[in-house]
């Protein structure tokens, strides 16, 4: 039997939720162990209160970092240093960073070309680049359970035609000649190349996403096997089958 992933954590106080600390245990669980828990920030201010009340519950090790110059965030490279550390001297799979404003990208990619999965936290102002960068990023502002429902979410995401492309996109690079394309090798594509998740988007599962969209088909085979195809290819396919059957037909 294969040992669980071993799991660091780091998370930057300064510009992460500590409301939502559970979620991310609750989603590391997934993965394996958390076996490092260090959280950074200046615990002298007020604003930390909140950290502070569960770094006991969560057992979660405080690092102090005083802001030794205005407008610096020293917290940030002391975090940096520590996941170094860790990445030369700690026996870990998995480093999993939660922050919203630092830009974190160099360090994911330093971690990702030492072999390790990085899994990402923080709210929707977390920069773009770090939220790409991670093997997984989930978003600490939104909560599938309080999203609108799928109907009135629909309109908008039919509408965002970066993530339709990227969708066409998943299917394209795993689908079969017709077209059809099974849903477990377009989510292993998906995990294998970004760090996309459909929950940000309020949907529990990938096929719901797919549903909720309408520009795809879904068909299931043997019972529970889920398979996908775009509309528009499926149209394009049609009008050249019918092409070819009317060229083979004698005059």
């Amino acid at each position: 039997m294969k040992d669980k992933e071993k799991i660091a954590v780091f998370v930057d106080a300064d510009n992460a939720p500590a409301k939502k600390i559970d979620k991310v245990f609750f989603e590391l669980a997934r993965y394996g162990v958390v076996n490092i828990r260090k959280a950074y920030g200046n615990w002298t201010n007020p604003n930390l209160k909140p950290w502070k009340d569960i770094l006991n519950e969560f057992a979660i090790q405080p690092i102090q970092q005083f802001d030794f110059t205005k407008g610096k965030n020293a917290t940030d490279m002391a975090l940096v240093i520590d996941v170094m550390d860790v990445l030369y001297t700690k026996d870990v799979d998995v480093i999993c960073l939660v922050s919203s404003d630092c830009d974190f990208t160099p360090l994911v990619t330093r971690s990702l070309a030492d072999g390790k999965v990085v899994i990402g936290f923080g709210e929707r102002k977390a920069p773009l680049a770090f939220v790409n960068s991670c093997s997984s990023f989930l978003y600490l502002d939104e909560d599938s359970e309080k999203a609108p429902p799928v109907k009135k979410q629909t309109k908008n995401i039919k509408c965002d035609t970066k993530l339709v492309g990227f969708l066409r996109q998943a299917i394209e690079a795993v689908e079969e000649d017709d077209g059809w394309a099974p849903l477990a090798l377009i989510g292993s594509h998906i995990s294998n190349h970004t760090s996309f998740d459909q929950r940000n988007y309020g949907f529990k599962k990938l096929s719901d996403l797919f549903q909720a969209i309408d520009l795809f088909e879904i068909k299931t085979m043997s019972g529970t096997i889920l398979w996908v195809r775009d509309k528009k290819k499926a149209k394009r396919l049609n009008k050249s089958g019918q092409r070819k059957k009317q060229i083979s037909v004698p005059a």
